[in-house]
C-alpha cells in the first residue's frame, strides 16, 4: 500500500510489514508522518491500536532478544529506530506456523525512520549497531510480565546472521534463554492457532 505519506508492504515473513515514511524536506528540514493508524489498519486488514509505547536506549554490539509475548495478553509491535542503527530479526515461533524457525532481517536506523510491524506471538530480536542506539515500541497491548516468552538469540538451530565479530552485550535472562527445541518441549511458545485466532482469520484444520 502507497499513499502521499507513506509506504507499507508486507515482507516474505507473514505478519510483517515494513511501514517506509515519505520526507517532506523543506529549508527547516524535513517532516515525516511516521505513523498512521488508518493507514496501517488497512494494510493489515484488522485495527492496529497503540495501548503502550516502549523506549530502549542500547550501547553498540547490545544484543536484545528474542522476545514475544504468548496468549491473551499478546502484543503486536511498531518498532522504529530513532537514533543510531539496528540489524533487526524477526522469528516465527509460532507452532504449527507453516514458516516457523525462518526469520526476516531488516536495517533500521535514524535516517530513514523506517518501521517495522510485527504481529502478535513472532519473536523479535535486534543488534546495536552503534552508540546511544534509541529504539521506540508501539504495542497493542500493555506489558504483562507472565506472558512473555525469550529464546536464545544465539540458538545455533536459528542461525541468525548476526555477523558479530565478538561477543555481543547481553542482560542475563537472555543469555540464559533455551534455545527454540527446549521452549517447544516445555511449551513456552504461542501456537499458531492462538495467533491466527488473535489475527481474526479462521483457524483450518
Amino acid at each position: 500500500m502507497e499513499s502521499r505519506s507513506m509506504e507499507i508492504r508486507n515482507l516474505a515473513l507473514p505478519d510483517v510489514f515494513l511501514v517506509t515514511p515519505r520526507g517532506f524536506p523543506d529549508r527547516r528540514g524535513t517532516f515525516y508522518e511516521s505513523f498512521r493508524q488508518d493507514l496501517l489498519s488497512e494494510a493489515l486488514g484488522r485495527n492496529f491500536t497503540i495501548a503502550q509505547s516502549n523506549l530502549s536506549v542500547s550501547h553498540r554490539r547490545v544484543l536484545r532478544g528474542i522476545h514475544g509475548v504468548r496468549g491473551e495478553f499478546s502484543q503486536a509491535k511498531l518498532v522504529t529506530c530513532l537514533r543510531g542503527a539496528v540489524l533487526d530479526i524477526v522469528v516465527d515461533l509460532r507452532v504449527g506456523s507453516p514458516t516457523f524457525g525462518r526469520h526476516e532481517v531488516v536495517w533500521l536506523d535514524h535516517r530513514t525512520l523506517t518501521s517495522l510491524y510485527i504481529a502478535e506471538g513472532l519473536g523479535h530480536s535486534f543488534l546495536a549497531l552503534d552508540d546511544d542506539t534509541v529504539m521506540n515500541y508501539h504495542c497493542s497491548q500493555p506489558y504483562v510480565a507472565d506472558a512473555v516468552y525469550t529464546v536464545s538469540a544465539l540458538d545455533p538451530g536459528l542461525a541468525l546472521p548476526w555477523g558479530l565479530t565478538g561477543p555481543a552485550v547481553m542482560s542475563e535472562s537472555d543469555e540464559a534463554a533455551p534455545s527454540v527445541e527446549e521452549a517447544v518441549a516445555k511449551d513456552l511458545l504461542p501456537t499458531y492457532e492462538e495467533c491466527l485466532e488473535l489475527y481474526g482469520r479462521p483457524v483450518t484444520a
